[in-house]
Order: C-alpha cells, then sequence, then structure tokens
C-alpha cells in the first residue's frame, strides 16, 4: 500500500488543521493506521492509532483530548484532527499502516512521505 499524507501548514497556537493520510489499494480496511510525527533534533514519536474498522483507537497522552484519528475506508483514508494546537506539537507528520495497534514506529511496514504542521506562539 502507498500511503500520502497532506494537510500541513503554518497554524497560530490554539488553532486547528486537520492531516489526511490518502491510501492507494483496494485493502486499505485491512490495516491499522498510524499517525507519528518527528520535530527537528527529535525522535519521531507515536501520535494515534486506529483499528480497521475504526472501533479502536489510541492517543499518545500528549494529544489526548486534543486530536482525533478517524478513517473512511469507502475513501481510502485516515485523518488526524488536530485542535488546540500548542508550539510543541511542530513537526512533520506521517502516516503508517500495521496489523495492529501499537505505538512502536518499528512495528509499522508502510509509511507515507510527511506533511509538515508548524504552530506559531
Amino acid at each position: 500500500v502507498q500511503l500520502q499524507a497532506s494537510g500541513g501548514g503554518l497554524v497560530q497556537a490554539g488553532g486547528s488543521l486537520k492531516l489526511s493520510c490518502a491510501a492507494s489499494g483496494r485493502t486499505f480496511s485491512s490495516y491499522v493506521v498510524g499517525w507519528f510525527r518527528q520535530a527537528p533534533g527529535k525522535e519521531r514519536e507515536f501520535v494515534a492509532a486506529i483499528s480497521r474498522a475504526g472501533k479502536t483507537t489510541n492517543y499518545a497522552d500528549s494529544v489526548k483530548g486534543r486530536f482525533t484519528i478517524s478513517r473512511d475506508n469507502a475513501k481510502n483514508t485516515a485523518y488526524l484532527q488536530m485542535n488546540s494546537l500548542k508550539s510543541e506539537d511542530t513537526a512533520v507528520y506521517y502516516c503508517a499502516t500495521n496489523w495492529m495497534i501499537t505505538s512502536s514506529a518499528y512495528e509499522y511496514n508502510y509509511w507515507g512521505q510527511g506533511t509538515l504542521v508548524t504552530v506559531s506562539s
């Protein structure tokens, strides 16, 4: 499966952005989708993940209550709605697929190219 993340941009602190992860292929619904982010000089970190049917989600503590992951299998697309953005949310955001919900980046086998989110304070 090929993934393409989009929707990043520059936003003021307290604002919102919605990222999209478009997947090619007819097996998108077979995969768990995860979002990760990597800030300059830092390691890639887990943000959120969603199960195949979208019934189970998991979030990093740092984004819980502010970010919402969702998916539309009919459109082969996953989303990350980001509200109440903070300067520390500035990073390149990546989507990835896996067979199970996990926060470990090493378990994800397909990755999109990333989209930059910059939050100005």
